[in-house]
């Protein structure tokens, strides 16, 4: 996972713990941390960490943002390719590492805004497993897609309405609850 990954996951997570069921916006971020920490970034210096601009943090920059979060300083770089953070094999880490995978998806389909809420949709869902395998049931008896299209008044795929925009939702946001 990349840095500029991580740190939109992150205030993704840091928006749902307080509760505002949305990833925290950058503002609202820099805001928070001014707050709490009593020093200040520059919302140019964040855009550039996210969009992948500044690969990398100054020291400085990591300990308080690793503070902030609650993270190990280590945690805010890349990844090294093909990196694996651990072995699951607990269902509920099973669950998430899915739901992570379907929340890249989601980035990596962030110019096709329906997709990505598609994809975030069964993210967010508390069984997203369950969701995968429906929906594949639903594939393998044509009938019922066309049937479910026109019960929901969906002409197409494309007409699937389109909610807020869409953002990025963590795994650990659904044990909140």
């Amino acid at each position: 996972m990349r840095l500029a990954e991580k740190i939109r996951y992150l205030r993704e997570m840091e928006g749902t713990l307080r509760g505002l069921g949305r990833a925290m916006t950058q503002q609202e971020l820099l805001r928070a941390i001014g707050e709490e920490t009593d020093t200040k970034l520059s919302q140019s210096y964040l855009s550039q960490i996210e969009s992948g601009a500044r690969p990398h943090l100054t020291n400085t920059t990591r300990l308080l943002l690793a503070k902030f979060f609650k993270v190990h300083p280590g945690y805010l770089v890349d990844d090294p390719e093909g990196y694996q953070v651990e072995l699951l094999s607990d269902a509920r880490a099973l669950e998430d590492k899915f739901d992570l995978w379907l929340v890249s998806g989601a980035e990596r389909f962030r110019r096709d805004p329906k997709v990505c809420h598609a994809l975030l949709s069964i993210a967010r869902h508390e069984d997203s497993r369950k969701c995968i395998l429906l929906l594949e049931a639903i594939l393998q008896t044509p009938e019922l897609l066309e049937r479910l299209a026109q019960v929901l008044q969906l002409e197409s795929v494309e007409d699937v309405p389109e909610a807020d925009k869409p953002t990025l939702v963590t795994p650990t946001s659904r044990r909140k609850k």
